[in-house]
């Protein structure tokens, strides 16, 4: 823990990586305060849900590592909450044997266990899904249940001392030599440092910090809509699964997982560009017919016929990386590229050093402009 002196802090956002900061922070002895817009579980932003993967599978070493920091965070908080919210279940990438090869090299060189089977010998394993190309199976990975997590987080940083101020707006920051200010419809909060962890409505908030708000890359939010499906059979065994195109299949990358509302599967980054105060909140239905054929083909274990849609929010960065930074200040977590929430428990202590000034961010995570580069697709 950090031995440096208490400070006040505001933390924008109360999604997954909002309350993991403020788990963090307070856990550290800093005077929190958490204000989100919304009240508590709300269903407006990309923190929602019954399920989210939980994976290693990354071509880069960084993410590896950060999903084994979360890995032994979130277990934690589980212990600490009282409740389960974490499922082991495995999960498998399948698809572009040359996208698939990558991923198996880099868990064998950060030494997660991992194996590798062919299209056949991983339908004898679960014969309710279809595989393309290569198989990689790793079976560490699992499935969170995004609503309780985030509940468990909020809980923590309570019982750490941090408040919570739900219904409370968020409308921009102000830094003098005296400090920093939230302000608010209510009125404002002046502490020592602010976290922004807005999600969707980032740009909205650093707009009144106009240096700070052209140092971002530029964040695009869209509506993404995954649907689930009723299983044939009950109880689903599943791992979670990714498809990356460049195998038989040669749509957007998919990803799915068994869920306790049926079997989520979703594409990656295809849905419309909104803003957060102006989206429908209705699934497109060329969308998901597209999502029915899919599992016509794909996912035998599954009655396509029978399919309740949803949507959600992405805010990507061009290069699907993350935006965890600090300027002064102001510490900046943005742009989780749809593939964030797995790790949020390790970006709340990233976070909680930046805010102390132990360290810095890691390259990749740095402000500054971005080039489209996207990173293997398809986190949820």
């Amino acid at each position: 823990m950090s031995r440096t002196p208490p400070m006040s802090v505001a933390v924008i956002g109360g999604g997954a990586i909002g309350s993991a900061a403020a788990w963090q922070l307070a856990a550290r002895g800093h005077r929190v305060v958490l204000v989100e817009q919304f009240g508590p579980g709300h269903g407006r932003g990309a923190s929602h849900g019954s399920s989210r993967i939980f994976r290693y599978s990354y071509p880069s070493a960084l993410y590896i590592e950060l999903a084994r920091r979360a890995g032994r965070l979130w277990r934690r908080l589980e212990r600490l909450h009282g409740q389960r919210f974490y499922a082991r279940t495995g999960s498998v990438d399948h698809g572009d044997p040359a996208a698939v090869q990558r991923l198996a090299r880099s868990l064998h060189q950060a030494g997660i266990e991992h194996s590798v089977l062919t299209p056949g010998e991983a339908e004898l394993q679960w014969p309710g899904l279809r595989f393309d190309g290569m198989v990689l199976h790793h079976p560490d990975s699992g499935r969170l249940h995004a609503d309780q997590a985030v509940a468990a987080l909020q809980r923590c940083a309570q019982v750490e001392g941090a408040e919570i101020r739900f219904h409370t707006s968020a409308t921009g920051v102000r830094v003098s030599p005296s400090g920093v200010r939230v302000l608010s419809a209510s009125g404002s909060i002046r502490v020592d440092q602010v976290v922004v962890a807005a999600g969707a409505w980032t740009c909205d908030i650093l707009e009144s910090l106009p240096t700070l708000s052209r140092s971002l890359p530029a964040l695009v939010t869209t509506q993404e809509q995954p649907a689930h499906f009723a299983p044939r059979q009950t109880p689903v065994g599943w791992p979670s699964f990714l498809h990356h195109p460049g195998g038989q299949y040669r749509g957007p990358a998919v990803y799915g997982l068994a869920a306790p509302d049926g079997v989520k599967v979703g594409e990656h980054g295809t849905g419309p560009r909104v803003t957060p105060q102006h989206r429908d909140f209705r699934p497109d239905p060329d969308g998901v017919r597209r999502l029915q054929q899919y599992a016509q083909q794909w996912l035998p274990g599954v009655d396509p016929t029978l399919v309740e849609a949803t949507t959600c929010l992405y805010t990507s960065t061009p290069d699907g990386h993350f935006v965890i930074d600090r300027r002064g200040p102001i510490t900046v977590a943005a742009g989780f590229s749809g593939h964030g929430f797995k790790f949020a428990p390790a970006i709340g202590e990233l976070i909680a050093g930046l805010v102390a000034e132990q360290g810095r961010s890691p390259t990749l995570f740095r402000l500054g402009p971005r080039v489209s580069e996207p990173v293997s697709a398809g986190r949820r």
